[in-house]
């Protein structure tokens, strides 16, 4: 009964890489609510004290794995789950999914972005390739320079935001750290609010060294790992804003052959500004989701059917504003080996971004932030329309302060949410353009919520 409630429950997963098979080292996940483990070894016992524990345990399978062995440790285990990660072999893949079928268990493939199927339906969604959060930097330290003039920000937020804008599946960042890479905490909790932002969760996975210390019950990894547990803990005690709807005046028409799946497109182009914008995947193009828009961009034009044309029409009919890219110019298809734009990509998205850029100009679309070099930001809105939410990610190393948001609204109260912290109440004052918020510091990640007039 007990594997049959957590199979119901596997879209409330809150999940993590795990190295240690003695279930002593399940006591490491009080007090977070990470209770699923996703592991490369797996025995009956340890499966047995997570179920106690309300802990899904899914064995993962890769290229590497050796496939007997595996499927036999597998079978006597009866883990929740089996993980297809990366590019197995189809042996493994077909006999995982026949035991998978057999035995009730639920199957997650774990796959690269160019192989993502969002067409089909599926609980969960994931991929192992993303972007390690933080700055660009050049080989001596230096910040490195992005197209937006701000400092290069490394982010799957544009890509994530639009999985979450073309599947209702679950939506899973499996990326790991850099290898042979100590990561500070604050690594660990920009991957959190990264993901959590865009309504995806992170796969928590530590590097060797911050790894083999949390199960040697060092203090100062149990103290980190405290801190991991209430960064995790602050988005699940908000699921809810997963539901929330994009909101401000800009959308982004894009698909999986213009760029939708990598980063460093003209979406976290667009977010680094502190511009809202939507995500609109090609296929659900539609006059509702158009509904309150002042500016439309389509970056490849040449991908509109009749029925797309017609509905752009009808927008810029009823006085909206439509970009679009260059005639005859395409994005690089899809490949299994990159996750960003490279430079030569980038450098022709320029002759795209100017003319965004100079539209977007000093416009408040929803809200305008000022003071936040560093920082990306994403304006949702409740379902009722009666509140607006602000998220805020800090991609650098030191806390962002004095940060001032001119919301396009009439909203009175407001409070800021920190991981970790009681809310803080603030006082919005009316500007010309609706009303402004100053607040003092953000660490590494925030939320500003606003009580608002629909």
């Amino acid at each position: 009964m007990l594997a049959a409630l957590l199979f119901v429950a596997a879209t409330g997963w809150v999940p993590a890489r795990w190295t240690n098979p003695d279930p002593h080292s399940l006591e490491l996940l009080d007090g977070t609510p990470i209770n699923c483990l996703l592991m490369e070894r797996v025995t009956a016992e340890f499966v047995r004290a997570a179920e106690a524990r309300g802990v899904a345990v899914l064995r993962v399978l890769d290229a590497s794995a050796n496939t007997e062995a595996a499927f036999q440790e597998i079978v006597v285990a009866k883990p929740s789950g089996i993980v297809l990660e990366g590019s197995p072999g189809v042996e493994i893949q077909g006999r995982a999914r026949e035991l998978a079928a057999s035995q009730g268990w639920r199957l997650i493939e774990i796959l690269p972005r160019a192989k993502l199927r969002l067409d089909v339906r599926s609980r969960i969604v994931a991929t192992n390739q993303g972007l390690w959060p933080g700055i660009r930097l050049f080989e001596g330290g230096a910040a490195q320079a992005a197209p937006t003039g701000g400092p290069w920000v490394e982010t799957n937020a544009g890509f994530l935001r639009y999985l979450r804008a073309a599947t209702d599946a679950e939506i899973w960042m499996a990326n790991t750290p850099p290898p042979k890479t100590i990561i500070r905490l604050q690594g660990y909790q920009r991957a959190i609010a990264d993901a959590a932002t865009a309504g995806a969760r992170w796969v928590v996975a530590l590097d060797a060294d911050f790894d083999r210390r949390l199960h040697a019950r060092d203090r100062e990894a149990l103290a980190d790992w405290r801190r991991i547990g209430t960064y995790l803990r602050f988005y699940e005690d908000h699921a809810e804003w997963r539901n929330w709807r994009p909101a401000g005046g800009v959308a982004l028409i894009q698909d999986e052959q213009s760029g939708a799946l990598l980063s460093g497109g003209i979406l976290d182009m667009i977010a680094v500004k502190h511009v809202p914008v939507r995500p609109i995947p090609r296929p659900r193009l539609s006059p509702e989701l158009l509904r309150g828009l002042r500016l439309v961009i389509n970056v490849d034009p040449a991908s509109l059917s009749a029925a797309d044309k017609e509905v752009l029409r009808g927008f810029t009919r009823a006085g909206g504003t439509l970009l679009s890219g260059p005639p005859g110019w395409k994005f690089p298809p899809p490949r299994e080996d990159t996750v960003r734009l490279d430079e030569k990509d980038v450098a022709r998205l320029d002759e795209i971004w100017r003319e965004v850029n100079s539209v977007l100009g000093r416009r408040n679309f929803g809200a305008r932030l000022f003071n936040v070099a560093g920082m990306v930001s994403d304006l949702l809105a409740s379902p009722d329309g009666k509140q607006l939410l602000l998220h805020l990610v800090n991609y650098t190393d030191y806390p962002a302060e004095n940060i001032t948001v001119h919301v396009a609204g009439r909203c009175s109260n407001a409070r800021l949410l920190e991981p970790g912290a009681p809310p803080r109440a603030l006082s919005p004052y009316e500007i010309e353009e609706g009303v402004a918020v100053e607040i003092e510091r953000v660490a590494t990640a925030a939320a500003l919520l606003l009580d608002c007039m629909p």
